[in-house]
């Protein structure tokens, strides 16, 4: 494992300089942009971190004194239990790793754009290729038992968000995210997840290339290609959680906060009718796991537009109701559904044609599945 790094980390989207993260006196994480980033590059979160020269520090709470933009590089669920674990058998209390050695252990591997210096080195890839083996690795390490290659583990998705096990794995159709199933999960978790996304699709919601692998141990390996990656190149992207800066773990937002977001940032129709049908995707689908870190804008020189959709499968939540609510309700109805596009003025007719096109095919994928409606 690396030792402590500087007490700061530059901050940089290719080979680009964006700014400087050092921790104050009193245990947060303050952010300056560079003065070259200035002069020709764009806010990382017009909401926090407006394009200025001053120094920006954030509040202790929701990120442990970390802003919402570089808390989005952190690994979460599956990667942190990862990183924890690799923490604790080198004999390091992970309680006493603050986020800034986080960032500097993630460097260049975290999601998105931004990139952390001095980085810590990992191994590049896991040796074996063998999706089920990678399935039973990662089970080993749900149940808390010895792995050997466990940084190795790490280093093929540690990084990634959400909590299921994940690895980045490369065919002859380029490289992919694959999902493992955590221990809850049914066998058919993936090709469930595959079928969401195939009918979020036809239901005109915007979704990266998928794929389902097969396994001799369940139904198959859910998998998609990085909407963060274009043409070689990384996309700067934040979630709904780094923009407002709160966390994905409470129902603290209501869809209403993220129509606001994305007229905010993109100030575009088109991309709010796209929000709109994954709302409807969600509800109708009954994705009650619709939490903010689960709503992505991507930025490419200043423009932002929603990513595309992701992490879309059926979900009874821990809530008992949406983790994002509508007109503040958690079980909403069509009716919901529709007075909250009136409130985003989008116009009504279509919106409702909208709506009731996607809830009968989510109909047809509930029944598919044998899955309740209510």
């Amino acid at each position: 494992m690396p030792g402590k790094p500087d007490e700061s980390l530059a901050v940089l989207i290719g080979d680009a300089r964006v700014g400087t993260l050092a921790e104050t006196p009193d245990g947060l994480v303050a952010f300056q942009y560079d003065s070259g980033w200035l002069r020709s590059g764009y806010s990382i979160n017009p909401y926090s971190l407006p394009l200025s020269d001053e120094l920006f520090v954030p509040k202790w709470h929701p990120f442990d004194g970390l802003f919402g933009a570089f808390n989005d590089s952190l690994p979460d669920g599956w990667g942190a239990l990862l990183l924890d674990r690799m923490l604790a058998e080198a004999g390091i209390d992970p309680a006493l790793v603050g986020p800034l050695e986080r960032l500097s252990i993630v460097g260049s591997n975290g999601r998105g754009a931004l990139c952390y210096e001095p980085e810590a080195g990992f191994p590049q890839k896991l040796q074996s290729s063998d999706l089920d083996e990678l399935a039973r690795l990662c089970s080993d390490i749900l149940m808390n038992k010895p792995v050997a290659d466990l940084d190795a583990v790490y280093a093929a998705g540690g990084s990634s968000g959400g909590a299921r096990p994940k690895a980045y794995v490369e065919d002859e159709d380029g490289a992919w995210l694959v999902k493992f199933p955590a221990r809850m999960d049914p066998l058919e978790a993936g090709a469930l997840e595959y079928d969401y996304m195939a009918c979020a699709s036809e239901c005109g919601i915007k979704v990266p290339e998928f794929k389902l692998f097969p396994s001799e141990l369940c139904g198959g390996y859910f998998a998609t290609k990085r909407f963060d990656v274009r043409n070689g190149r990384r996309v700067h992207m934040l979630t709904a959680s780094g923009i407002v800066e709160v966390s994905h773990r409470e129902p603290v937002l209501d869809y209403k906060s993220l129509f606001q977001i994305s007229y905010f940032l993109t100030g575009s129709r088109a991309e709010a009718e796209q929000l709109f049908r994954l709302m409807c995707f969600n509800v109708f689908a009954r994705n009650y796991d619709d939490h903010a870190n689960n709503f992505t804008w991507l930025c490419e020189q200043g423009e932002w537009k929603l990513s595309p959709a992701y992490d879309l499968t059926y979900s009874a939540g821990f809530h008992r109701g949406h983790m994002t609510s509508v007109l503040g309700l958690g079980e909403p109805t069509m009716d919901d559904v529709l007075a909250l596009a009136k409130e985003v003025g989008l116009p009504a007719a279509a919106s409702k044609r909208v709506a009731w096109d996607i809830r009968d095919a989510c109909g047809d994928l509930l029944a598919r599945h044998g899955l309740s409606h209510s």
